[in-house]
């Protein structure tokens, strides 16, 4: 039905454009996990007992950040498989709405 189809299409934009949220919430992550790097990574730091060094709140942050690109990594290729799924379905309509919510969501 015309509605039916519609209602498909903002599905599949509103889709396209999460992804493209979930695209960019990670690389955001990604850039926070690198400050929160520590800044001096010398031979003798690399070198030190595991015991002797006392763990860093930095170390804490960046495997937070770390956990949480694992998630949006996991939830990007869910809906990025969703999407192409159903473009695969050959509908023109389907497909012009992925595009266009790609686009809206790179916009924004």
């Amino acid at each position: 039905s015309p509605a039916g189809m519609v209602l498909s299409v903002l599905v599949i934009l509103l889709l396209s454009m999460l992804y493209e949220a979930v695209k960019m919430g990670k690389a955001v992550l990604l850039q926070r996990a690198l400050l929160a790097l520590p800044h001096s990574l010398s031979q003798e730091s690399l070198l030190e007992p595991e015991e002797e060094r006392a763990s860093s709140p930095a170390e804490g942050r960046w495997f937070g950040y770390h956990m949480g690109q694992t998630l949006f990594h996991v939830v990007q290729v869910v809906l990025g498989y969703m999407v192409m799924l159903a473009v695969m379905s050959y509908n023109a309509w389907i497909f012009l709405g992925a595009i266009v919510g790609s686009t809206l969501g790179y916009f924004v």
